[in-house]
């Protein structure tokens, strides 16, 4: 199974039958290479999105249409872009699972907003999601941008991920020293890796303070295009 980092909270997992692009915001994103951008999205099966904002869904339908791939995420928003972009989808909710070429993939709940700009606004875009990956006898927890909540207990004890994407930045998110705490009170982690920070000085820039909060676990700091064998 492998990981590679596209900046921010975008990543490129292989994994069974699988690569899946997850929040894949690479035009414009500060961290991300312009000329590694056919490399990152090359066999590229699915989009998973988390949620609506445009730093994790701005290449999602670009990406779609080139490949012809299709987008998998909250209903509301992924039927409204199959009905206006034309776009293959996979729109389920939170509960659900789905099965993406052999990994299980099921929509757990987070705590933050979604939408896509509009015209006049923001728009509605389904509500922000997180999701367990379950494949090669790991399940990872993709956090997607969240706040520490309860719900994460149940989440822990029932699916017990030992490999979590966690947001960690702050300002927008959780921090490093709250994603530390929400690892160490509702999971059982074995490896844990940060990402929605570094992106801009507005956000953490460092993950000390989750190593530093996770004694015994591995914490991996991402190196965008550099992939993690897991």
């Amino acid at each position: 199974m492998k990981l590679t980092w596209l900046g921010h909270s975008g990543f490129r997992l292989e994994i069974e039958n699988a690569v899946i692009l997850i929040d894949p915001w690479l035009s414009g994103n500060p961290v991300f290479p312009a000329e590694k951008r056919a490399e990152a999205i090359a066999g590229a099966t699915h989009v998973l999105l988390t949620h609506g904002h445009g730093d994790h869904s701005g290449d999602t339908l670009a990406i779609a249409k080139e490949l012809n791939i299709p987008v998998v995420g909250i209903y509301d928003l992924v039927s409204w872009w199959q009905e206006t972009q034309g776009i293959a989808g996979v729109g389920f909710n939170k509960g659900g699972t789905v099965d993406l070429g052999g990994a299980k993939v099921t929509m757990v709940p987070a705590a933050h907003s979604s939408s896509v700009g509009g015209p006049n606004g923001p728009l509605y875009a389904g509500g922000e999601a997180g999701y367990m990956i379950a494949g090669e006898g790991h399940t990872i927890y993709v956090s997607g941008d969240t706040t520490i909540m309860a719900d994460m207990g149940w989440m822990g004890e029932y699916h017990a991920p030992d490999i979590g994407i966690l947001c960690t930045g702050g300002h927008f998110t959780m921090d490093m020293k709250a994603a530390a705490w929400a690892a160490k009170k509702y999971f059982d982690f074995k490896t844990v890796i940060p990402c929605h920070y570094r992106t801009f000085p507005l956000l953490e820039q460092s993950a000390d303070a989750l190593t530093a909060g996770l004694p015994g676990v591995q914490v991996i700091e991402p190196q965008v295009m550099r992939a993690i064998i897991l």
